[in-house]
């Protein structure tokens, strides 16, 4: 018997089997939905025995909700590396950053998110409870503490900004039309400068 085989893991590390069974997940409920994908697809697709999914989720609900938490964690990341780029004193250049990426984001990942997030009907603490309204809500706080902007609670104002900037988007979207979103997100720029109180070009 070559050596080489001889070192090979008779089974997958728990994280990379997990990371495949929700990879497959993903394609399955983008192809099939929700509802028409069973977890004997999800496991055929992943090239595991059903049992090896329960090893890591309860339920297809499960796996979706950790869908779910894997999106927003990569959402936020987006965000956070376009904020990054700015300048640490443009608190203005971050704002508009994260208005951008938050549109990018969105519609280039849109078919996932309503599958993840509007398959099952949204709770109101879903809707508002997230780590990405967090990251906002961060950064206007640290805005301010700065000088940038004066407001009076960061944390309505970022669940306010986030809403608005999901629902001009699914505005747009679901026209149908092409979108502009260079267009777009300077439109939704110029809003939240205005929340802010700071002036418009």
């Amino acid at each position: 018997m070559p050596s080489d085989a001889k070192r090979r893991p008779r089974t997958k590390p728990a994280e990379e089997r997990r990371d495949e069974l929700m990879n497959a997940a993903q394609r399955r409920f983008l192809q099939d939905g929700v509802g028409a994908t069973t977890i004997e697809r999800i496991t055929s697709a992943a090239g595991v025995a059903k049992g090896t999914f329960y090893l890591y989720f309860s339920s297809k609900d499960d796996i979706r909700a950790a869908l779910g938490e894997r999106f927003a964690r990569q959402h936020r990341a987006k965000i956070e590396a376009a904020v990054a780029e700015r300048p640490p004193r443009d608190w203005r250049g971050k704002l508009a950053a994260w208005a951008a990426a938050g549109v990018d984001s969105y519609l280039d990942s849109i078919r996932l998110h309503d599958i993840l997030f509007y398959s099952a009907p949204p709770t109101r603490e879903g809707l508002v409870d997230n780590i990405v309204i967090d990251h906002l809500a961060g950064l206007l706080e640290a805005g301010a503490e700065a000088g940038a902007w004066s407001i009076d609670d960061p944390r309505f104002t970022a669940v306010f900004l986030f809403s608005g900037l999901h629902a001009v988007v699914d505005d747009a979207y679901a026209k149908g039309r092409r979108i502009d979103r260079n267009r777009l997100a300077k439109k939704l720029e110029r809003l939240w400068f205005r929340a802010m109180g700071l002036p418009t070009r």
